[in-house]
Formats: C-alpha cells, sequence, structure tokens
C-alpha cells in the first residue's frame, strides 16, 4: 500500500509528514525527524502520495517563487478564497497539488497582499494598504543597504558622519534598534573589535579630550551648559552694617566668594571670631526660577582649568563676598578667651559685613608660613596689599586652628594626618582661546604640589568646620531639619552619609556636621542657609514658617539627587585630573616614575602611588632578587603606553629602592569641602576613604 502524506498547518507554520493513522477528527502524522503529532483534521491542507514530504516541500517553495503578487492580487476574487482556488484561477483549472501547495505558500508570505481568513484562507488588502506596505518594505531595505553600507565603511577604517554625530549615544545610552546602532555592532562583529576600538580606528574620536568632555555632557548636561535668562533678586531686608573688617581667603581661580572672617579683641583677653557666609538665601527663595537652576546643577563641576557653576555668572557676583562692598552675609560670631581658647559665647546675625579684602593664598602660601607666624617681624605688618590682614591678626588665628584642629582630633581618636599633598594643575593655552573657553585638549599642562594644612588653609578650613558643626547643632536643637553629613566610626568601609539628623562625624570629630558654608557653590548649603535664616529670624518658633519642615520628603528627595549628582562630578574631576597626570607625562617624555606601593593586587601585582604626581597605577612585576611587592615598597617603574581614552597606564618594576620590610603606616583623610580640606582651585574633596585617585580608572 502507498504511502500517503499531508501538509498541515501547525500554530502558523507550514509542514509536512506521514499519515500513520486518520480519524474523523485527526490524524497522527510523523515529520522526518522522527517526531509523531496529533494533527485536527482542520488542520491537514493538502494530502499527496508523492514526491516524499522534504522533497514535495522544497518543491512547492520553487513553485511559490513563479507566482507575481501583483497578478495573483487580480486573479484573487473580492471575497475570501482559499488556497486552491487562488491556484486554479492563477494556474489551471486543473492545478496540481504543487501548484496548490505553492500559492499556499505565497499568499502565506505576503501578508501586506493578503491578510489570513482562517486556515488555508486568505482575503486581499485594500490597494491602498499594499502601497503603503510596499513603501515600508522599500524603506526597510534601504535602512538595510545603509547599514550594511555604514558597517562596511567603519571595518575600512572610515566614520560615516551619521555614526559619529551619534557616537555617544552609540556608546552610552544606545537605542538598539537605531541604524546607527546596529551598524556599530554589526562591523565590531566582522572584524572581531571591541566597539570602542573600532570607532576609533575609523577616527570617529577627534581627541581624547573632546572624548570625556562630552561624554560628559552628553550624561549631565544634554542640552548644555548655559543658563536661561534669569535676573537675580535684590535682597530687600534692612540689614545692619557689621562693625567689623573682614576678609576672604581663597585662591586667585575663586570666583564664587561664599566665606570670609573677621577678629575683634584681639590683646582684650576676648577675641570674637566673625565666619561670614555669602547671603544668596535672603534672595532667592524655593521654587523660584532661579533655585530650579540650581537644584537641577546641585553644585559647581570643577575640572582642571574649567568649570560649570551652579549658578549662572550674574547672580553669583550679586550675591560674592567681594573686597570693597559691605555684602549681606550669615555671620556667626564666636568668643573666645584669648589664652585658653575656650569658647564662651555664641551668636548668628543676619548683616551687612564690610569686605575688606579678597585674599588669595596662592599669592601668600610662600610667606604665610608656621616659622613666618610664630616669628612675628612687626605685629601690625599686613599681608595682601594695604588692606590685608596684620601679622598679630593671622598668629592669632594660627594659633587657635592649631587648637580647634587638637581638640577635634581627641574626639576622633586619632591625628589627622596629612601625609599626601594636594596638586594644582595649570592649564597653558596654545593658540588665541578665550581665556574663559573650556580647554581643548592640547593645552601644556603645569602641575605644582601644595601641602595641605599649611597655615591659610588650615585657618579657613577650621573656620568652616567650625560653622557647619554650630549650625548643624543649632538647627537640631531648634527642631529644624537640615542636611546633615554623618560617619559612625573610622572602622575601615564606614563611609559618610547624608541624612536629615544632626549625627557624629567620626572622620571630622564633631557632633553634627551640615554643610552650610558654601550657598552659591552647593545646593545644600543654600538648603541649609534657608533653615538658618528661618532659625535668625523666629528663633524658638522657627519650625513653623522654615522652608523645610521635619520629615519633609522633598528634603530627602534633595539628598538623594545631590548625593549621586555630587559623586558624579567627583568622578569626572578625578577623570580630568588624571587626564592631564597623563598628559603631562606625554608631554615631558616622562617614561619612568618613583611610586609606593599602598594595595597588593592578585597575581603579583599591586596598586602604587606615584611620588611626585597624582597618580594611581597598577604595578607589575617585581624587583630581579626582591619579594613581593608588599604595602609601602618603594620602587622605580618603566611606564607603559598611555591610554587617554581609557585613562588607563601601568608600571613594570624595574629597580626595589627601598627594603623589603618596609611599611607604609595607615592613613585616613579628613573629609572636607573646597574650603575646608585645602584641596586646590580645581578640587572638590570627598568623603573619608572615598578619594576618587584611589582607584586607577579603566
Amino acid at each position: 500500500m502507498r504511502a500517503m502524506y499531508a501538509l498541515f498547518d501547525d500554530a502558523g507554520k507550514f509542514l509536512a509528514g506521514k499519515i500513520l493513522s486518520e480519524a474523523e477528527s485527526s490524524a497522527q502524522i510523523e515529520l522526518d525527524s522522527g517526531k509523531r503529532l496529533k494533527v485536527k483534521a482542520a488542520n491537514l491542507l493538502l494530502k499527496f502520495d508523492k514526491p516524499g514530504p522534504a522533497e514535495f516541500m522544497a518543491q512547492a517553495q520553487t513553485q511559490a517563487q513563479t507566482i507575481e503578487l501583483d497578478l495573483a492580487w487580480e486573479f484573487a476574487p473580492e471575497d475570501d478564497f482559499g488556497f486552491a482556488d487562488l491556484a486554479r484561477d492563477y494556474f489551471s483549472s486543473n492545478a496540481s497539488l504543487l501548484e496548490q501547495a505553492g500559492a499556499l505558500l505565497r499568499l502565506h508570505e505576503a501578508p501586506h497582499y493578503f491578510r489570513r481568513a482562517g486556515k488555508g484562507r486568505y482575503k486581499k488588502a485594500p490597494a491602498e494598504v499594499i502601497q503603503q506596505a510596499l513603501a515600508a518594505i522599500e524603506k526597510k531595505k534601504q535602512v538595510l543597504q545603509q547599514i550594511a553600507d555604514w558597517a562596511s565603511a567603519l571595518a575600512q577604517g572610515t566614520c560615516p558622519t551619521p555614526i559619529r554625530e551619534q557616537l555617544y549615544k552609540i556608546l552610552f545610552r544606545p537605542d538598539k534598534n537605531a541604524p546607527e546602532y546596529k551598524a556599530v555592532v554589526e562591523a565590531a562583529r566582522s572584524t572581531h573589535t571591541a566597539p570602542l576600538d573600532l570607532l576609533r580606528q575609523a577616527g570617529a574620536i577627534d581627541s581624547a579630550y573632546e572624548f570625556h568632555w562630552k561624554r560628559f555632557l552628553f550624561d549631565h548636561f544634554p542640552k548644555g551648559t548655559g543658563f536661561p535668562a534669569l535676573i537675580a533678586p535684590d535682597i530687600t531686608d534692612a540689614l545692619p552694617l557689621a562693625p567689623v573688617q573682614a576678609y576672604s581667603i581663597d585662591d586667585s581661580q575663586t570666583t564664587e566668594i561664599d566665606d570670609a572672617l573677621s577678629l575683634q579683641g584681639l590683646g582684650s583677653g576676648r577675641v570674637v571670631l566673625g565666619v561670614h557666609i555669602a547671603a544668596p538665601g535672603l534672595a532667592l527663595k524655593p521654587d523660584s526660577a532661579i533655585d530650579a537652576v540650581a537644584r537641577h546643577r546641585l553644585s559647581t563641576v570643577y575640572m582642571p582649568g574649567h568649570k560649570i557653576t551652579m549658578l549662572p555668572d550674574e547672580v553669583v557676583q550679586r550675591y560674592t563676598l567681594a573686597e570693597g562692598r559691605a555684602c549681606p552675609a550669615v555671620s556667626l560670631y564666636l568668643t573666645f578667651d584669648e589664652n585658653s581658647l575656650d569658647i564662651q559665647h555664641t551668636e548668628t546675625k543676619l548683616e551687612r559685613v564690610p569686605i575688606a579684602a579678597n585674599l588669595r593664598h596662592d599669592q601668600l602660601d610662600t610667606l604665610i608660613t608656621p616659622a613666618w607666624l610664630e616669628t612675628p617681624p612687626d605685629a601690625q605688618t599686613r599681608v595682601g596689599g594695604p588692606n590685608g590682614l596684620d601679622h598679630a591678626s593671622l598668629a592669632f588665628l594660627w594659633r587657635l586652628a592649631q587648637d580647634l584642629k587638637k581638640r577635634r582630633e581627641v574626639v576622633r581618636g586619632k591625628p589627622e594626618t596629612f601625609n599626601r599633598p594636594d596638586y594644582n594643575f595649570r592649564l597653558v593655552k596654545n593658540g588665541a582661546s578665550p581665556d574663559n573657553a573650556p580647554p581643548q585638549g592640547d593645552e601644556t599642562v603645569h602641575i605644582s604640589v601644595r601641602q595641605r594644612g599649611a597655615p591659610l588653609d588650615l585657618i579657613v578650613a577650621e573656620a568652616m568646620i567650625l560653622a557647619n558643626n554650630h549650625w548643624g547643632m543649632w538647627l537640631s536643637e531648634l527642631g529644624l531639619p537640615g542636611i546633615y553629613r554623618s560617619q559612625a566610626s573610622l572602622a575601615p568601609g564606614i563611609k559618610v552619609r547624608m541624612g536629615t539628623k544632626a549625627l557624629p562625624h567620626a572622620g571630622i570629630g564633631v557632633p553634627a556636621y551640615a554643610w552650610s558654608t558654601s550657598p552659591l557653590r552647593r545646593y545644600t548649603d543654600l538648603v541649609n542657609q534657608w533653615q538658618i535664616i528661618a532659625a535668625a529670624q523666629h528663633g524658638a518658633t522657627a519650625a513653623l514658617v522654615a522652608p523645610f519642615k521635619p520629615k519633609s520628603a522633598e528634603l530627602f528627595s534633595i539628598i538623594s539627587a545631590f548625593d549621586a549628582a555630587y559623586s558624579a562630578y567627583n568622578a569626572y574631576q578625578a577623570g580630568m585630573e588624571r587626564f592631564w597626570t597623563l598628559q603631562y607625562l606625554q608631554q615631558n617624555q616622562l617614561t619612568e616614575l618613583v611610586a609606593t606601593v599602598f594595595k597588593e593586587g592578585p597575581n603579583g601585582s599591586a596598586l602604587a602611588r606615584a611620588d611626585t604626581l597624582p597618580l594611581v597605577l597598577t604595578v607589575f612585576g617585581q624587583a630581579q632578587g626582591s619579594g613581593p611587592l608588599a604595602r609601602g615598597a618603594k620602587v622605580r617603574l618603566k611606564l607603559s603606553a598611555i591610554d587617554l581614552i581609557g585613562l588607563d597606564v601601568s608600571g613594570q618594576v624595574i629597580e626595589r629602592l627601598d627594603g623589603e620590610d618596609s611599611k607604609l603606616s595607615a592613613e585616613v583623610e579628613p573629609e572636607g569641602d573646597d574650603d575646608e580640606a585645602a584641596a586646590g582651585p580645581i578640587a572638590i574633596a570627598v568623603d573619608v576613604n572615598e578619594n576618587p585617585l584611589e582607584t586607577p580608572l579603566a
């Protein structure tokens, strides 16, 4: 008996196999693979006895391709029809089983011409729908061809303009359906090259600096760094004039002068230190247009040779503590016993403060040294010009700063150490670029050392810590929430946290710490200033009128947003400092350097810190005849090739410069900010144990 076969519909796929048995409602069919299926009778579309299933389907597919869809559409009836009906209309009234099967396959693969109307039944689509579908199909073909052309160009080392324009989106936030992305993926696959390397080889990246800069803007400033048109409101409060002369101490590049100091009563036994903070919070209000800008940016972004300010310059200049003006300020006055340096009284005032001078520590650090302060030439000698601070005031401030530091260290349980220097970056433009233009990446970089804990640094840092601690405690006593930074202990892994409650900060050694001294540069400080102003104006009832009430959900939202933005800005700053350090190596043709190991790594590697540059790098190997590199080992390194895109360089040990038993003492750095940590004009200091330069960037 001749075997019988069937072509059937299996969930929208057409299969053919041998009929093993057949009942009224179903049939058992065996596929060529040996798999057996139970097929409903309604799904059996054709029965045939030759050729075999595989050959039948192959011949049917060949037959299908002979059918012209436009002609078939013309032949097809207006109502729904079966595939066999079309075969008889298209081929002949005696259409063969192969022709019928070919018609079935052709109808099924052209849904834009024929819509399914049941098992083996179809209805032709309207003419206008067909035209739209054909246009879409043609467009898809063109897109696929475009992808292939772009991929080919990339593989041959040329980057098409559309891909260049989408570079950062393709690499860091891709639309995986976009043809530009698909072209890069296809080229990377065909050339067995990583996408970033492929694009570099194709010339998509004009310069390494531009790559890092534009990537940062893409992630954090997609609409650019410009500001909308804003008008800085006047401070309308009737503020009394303070009977002091105040001095700010900043770097020469600082334009946002947030803080200044004054001193009264020297030699009387009771000395009053004034900490004066610019008061934009008296004019700017929550939910105003300027507040919206500040809340979006959250902080000024610092980097060598450039910065992106939190507020536009015209707003900053309205409230900055500029010399020669009586500037609105939130002032904290602390009365000290001149001998014991114990605090006897504190008071917060809203007032206008005469700013005698804006002193620049980078111009004065070489003069104002511990030796100069401790062996006075003339007590009336002034530094920083005729309006500068006199020697006696500086000497007292230096003595006070050292005492405040020692008192904090008692609380910390260990002294603060400043074994590592800070580094300042100065970029010299090569060409006629405007002074305020962002770097182009080809500038000559100069790196200079600035030792942490220098007198002027410490004076300002301790004054700001004192103010942030005092105001944080004061807000807490009045029942006002603020934005605090806290650290439970100095144990490894215990990081600084942000919250709304006054908790101890072990890293600094204070019972509470609320950033309040940089309201022109950090949004947290502006928020805290609003709370401090409410406290100064309303005292015990301030909680009723302060902008942020206890358990404010908005305050938690600000903390979350600030924490994320500040971490990202710090990471970018660290990356750019690393970029310019690598540039410095290249510009000065440095192929070797001396470094100290601070962490052992896997497989004999280690992390080391360059002794004279702000550079952390991976170290491989060991000097001949010496043991593995341990923490504290001092080594001379041969540098690898420098990758300015990946910000990568490593070192191969060529010489040990110490004994193998050398040890590196543990060092925990205090947390601070750009005022308190004295980190230089382009630095944003980071939390304890969270220095970005501690971790090499890939």
